[in-house]
């Protein structure tokens, strides 16, 4: 089912490679996110944007519409609704492997990009502390761990001046 749902351009993926990405999505919704219910398009984007992370190119045009657009929430009240576009940048670390900080950094300006593309509200970006302590490789934080955690909060505020000058988007590092 994993192979339908992204496409004939997955066709060239080994199967086996599929379905552990797929059963790696699943576990994440049950275990990082609590659910137990998701619907195919919020599936199917998820098990795209990992393909995709291994380098592969998955289209995913034939989705409906939920599962194309990243992780927007709504907030409630009298005042327009707050989109808010959330990463998680632990996860983000895990997805570049081996490439480490260059990887990393290049990856994330590309989550800043996407994101921005949506015209959010809010880019909200969660996890800096366990971020910065997997990439500096260290159990404990220390100041290596202060410093990348400086960085990458640096480095999020400069891409986000660069890509969306004129556009009304908060950002928010946590």
């Amino acid at each position: 089912m994993a192979v339908e749902l992204v496409g004939t351009q997955a066709m060239p993926l080994d199967p086996e490679m599929v379905r552990h990405a797929a059963a790696g999505v699943l576990h994440y919704f049950r275990e990082e996110l609590g659910r137990d219910l998701v619907t195919v398009g919020e599936f199917a984007c998820a098990l795209a944007q990992v393909l995709r992370g291994f380098g592969f190119q998955v289209e995913t045009e034939d989705l409906p519409a939920e599962a194309s657009a990243p992780k927007l929430m709504s907030t409630g009240g009298s005042s327009p609704p707050l989109t808010v576009m959330e990463t998680d940048l632990l996860r983000l670390a895990a997805e570049t492997g081996g490439g480490f900080e260059l990887a990393f950094f290049s990856r994330l300006r590309r989550q800043v990009e996407a994101g921005v593309g949506q015209s959010p509200s809010l880019l909200r970006f969660t996890g800096l502390r366990p971020c910065a302590k997997q990439l500096a490789g260290a159990r404990r934080w220390s100041v290596r761990c202060q410093q990348l955690s400086d960085q990458i909060a640096d480095y999020l505020r400069l891409c986000l001046i660069e890509t969306c000058a004129a556009a009304d988007c908060a950002l928010e590092v946590r």
